[in-house]
């Protein structure tokens, strides 16, 4: 009798293992096959173009809103992670680099998981935005997995500066500069379907002088941002609207003009060169700065409310 239970026991806990394996990789399979989804519906999307560009297609307020909780959220909270891993890093302040890159994959992964969960094929910028984000988030997870095998033979100074040349690092970053290109495009025609002044596409002149950036709207000032972050391959902490915030208070406030500098990209250089765009700029100045601007009810355009 004893051995008959002592059998039975060991089934059972042999049954409930393997359960537990099969439930965790179907996890990781439903993740992959998510992700593969998205890509295909949006390049199937892409190749047949139903006869739009996305320009002329409209945005609503709520399809902005579902992409920032569903898509760009779980992008921003895997970002913010690996900004203060990189900070760790660079000031020495962490003895277990291996890992904390293991532990930022594995983010990412789940985080590229959240972020398939959703159908954004309707609004072609969203879903292009959307497709880029998740790949971001892949070859954010190939970058951690080759910093975590670096860290057993750089030190924490050389691994920082080895991780943010690595050519899946970077390309991760143009990834992500190039889904926030389309978010931001996306709030611009979305606006022009609400302010008819608003223009639903802009196209800056190479050149373009400070005398005519103050007098464009504020979200198509934001597009510009994300352009000329996108241009200079500069993935940031910050958002296109703090540096929108940063080069409107240095042109108010006359320090251009005392400057000498007459355009806007002598402006945004100065100011990122010398790391003087911080997250949270556009907050601190947005009741002194615009109050009368439209911009979408997105969490990061009302943080006071969150």
């Amino acid at each position: 009798m004893e051995k008959k239970l002592t059998t039975t026991a060991m089934l059972f806990s042999v049954g409930f293992v393997f359960m537990l394996v099969c439930a965790v990789g179907a996890f990781f399979y439903g993740i992959q096959i998510g992700t593969e989804k998205t890509e295909a519906n949006y390049a199937k999307e892409k190749e047949a173009g139903n006869g739009a560009a996305p320009s002329d297609l409209p945005y609503q307020q709520q399809d902005l809103v579902s992409f920032y909780h569903t898509v760009f959220l779980p992008y921003r909270e895997f970002q913010n992670e690996w900004f203060a891993a990189m900070v760790k890093l660079s000031q020495g302040k962490t003895s277990e680099a291996t890992s904390m890159f293991k532990d930022l994959s594995n983010l990412a992964e789940t985080k590229a998981g959240e972020a398939s969960s959703v159908d954004m094929q309707k609004s072609p910028l969203l879903a292009e935005s959307q497709v880029n984000y998740i790949r971001s988030l892949k070859l954010f997870k190939d970058a951690a997995v080759k910093a975590a095998a670096s860290a057993k033979t750089l030190d924490n100074n050389d691994l920082a500066q080895h991780v943010v040349k690595e050519k899946t690092f970077l390309s991760a970053s143009q990834n992500a500069l190039t889904a926030q290109q389309a978010y931001y495009s996306a709030m611009q025609i979305w606006a022009a379907t609400v302010n008819l002044d608003i223009p639903s596409e802009y196209k800056a002149s190479s050149i373009l002088e400070l005398s005519e950036w103050e007098k464009l709207p504020f979200i198509v000032k934001n597009k510009l941002m994300a352009d000329q972050l996108m241009s200079r391959k500069k993935l940031t902490i910050y958002y296109p609207h703090d540096l929108t915030s940063r080069v409107d208070d240095f042109v108010i406030s006359g320090q251009a003009a005392k400057m000498k500098l007459h355009t806007l990209s002598a402006v945004v250089d100065l100011l990122i060169n010398t790391d003087a765009v911080r997250s949270g700029d556009f907050t601190q100045n947005k009741s002194r700065l615009y109050q009368q601007d439209l911009f979408p009810q997105l969490p990061f355009f009302f943080p006071e409310s969150g």
